[in-house]
């Protein structure tokens, strides 16, 4: 008796060893996640001739917030980040639509040649022509300095079709023939029946397609010389690349306001312009986050 007593003593010390290693060692994956951000934010409200010199690691300090207000007087970036904006909203919910909608057909019976037209849209996923032929083709099609150049290559997705696909398989055929029954059509079970059945692995698609779409600056570099159509992220390409020769732009426009120790430098504009093109893209995750593992595991396992 006594050896068991000591046996599971041994046991919950064991435990609690094993849970204090876990959490420490999940603790510092989240750690090294989330400071390169807290760091670009300390670095964007404290003094900046500080922040130049690499002096701000931990503590912001001379704390302020008029590298913002300086960074929307940047010719061009109100601008892209309307064009980013709209290309997210639209560009994502393209492709939600048309992945659950073609998802959906794949999984009806009496589509004709069903099978073969999945298996044509699967192959695209390991087969690419390249940049040279796709920026060709772009071209011919007119969606050179096109803001639908942005969107229409992203609409068919085959990998979010495969997950569409694979959830609408899981749901019970029984709602579609309870429909079918009633008289409904294709539209009618596809937007009244499936559609709000599908909400999670569609919260899912918007995701990863909405991060595409807002960290997307190849297209624009690829198929853009009209800088009205500039993205927010081709632009802070070109800022990370000119940031002295902004820095110098901004002050000389408010150097008489500014202090010494906030006046704009190369490491200012960076960091700032990074935070604001980072900050709605990090805000907007955690409102479908619920929705992220639900998403991707139903329809994972069958039987």
């Amino acid at each position: 008796m006594k050896n068991d007593y000591t046996l599971d003593k041994y046991e919950l010390f064991i435990d609690r060893i094993i849970s204090v290693l876990t959490y420490s060692i999940f603790f510092l994956f989240a750690f090294a996640c989330a400071y390169p951000f807290y760091y670009l934010f300390i670095n964007t409200i404290s003094a900046n001739q500080l922040s130049d010199r690499g002096l701000i690691n931990f503590f912001p300090t001379g704390i302020h917030f008029k590298n913002y207000m300086d960074a929307f007087k940047i010719p061009g970036l109100l601008q892209a980040a309307q064009v980013s904006l709209a290309r997210t909203v639209i560009g994502t919910g393209c492709t939600v639509l048309f992945a659950a909608f073609i998802g959906f057909m794949c999984t009806r019976e009496h589509l004709w040649k069903r099978k073969l037209w999945y298996r044509f849209i699967v192959i695209t996923m390991y087969f690419n022509a390249g940049i040279i032929p796709w920026f060709l083709t772009m071209k011919n099609l007119g969606l050179t300095n096109n803001f639908w150049g942005y969107v229409l290559p992203t609409m068919v997705s085959p990998f979010f079709i495969i997950l569409t696909k694979t959830y609408i398989e899981s749901v019970p055929k029984e709602l579609q023939e309870a429909a079918e029954c009633e008289g409904a059509g294709i539209l009618t079970v596809f937007f009244r029946i499936m559609l709000p059945v599908c909400k999670p692995i569609l919260a899912t698609i918007a995701i990863f397609a909405a991060v595409g779409q807002w960290n997307s600056f190849q297209d624009t570099l690829l198929l853009v010389t009209d800088n009205k159509l500039y993205t927010l992220q081709f632009v802070l390409y070109q800022y990370l690349n000119q940031a002295s020769s902004l820095a110098e732009m901004v002050n000389s426009g408010s150097a008489s306001a500014a202090l010494i120790a906030n006046m704009q430098t190369a490491t200012s504009i960076r960091m700032t312009v990074t935070i604001i093109v980072v900050a709605p893209i990090l805000f907007t995750y955690p409102i479908f986050q619920r929705f992220f593992v639900k998403g991707i595991m139903i329809g994972a396992v069958k039987g």
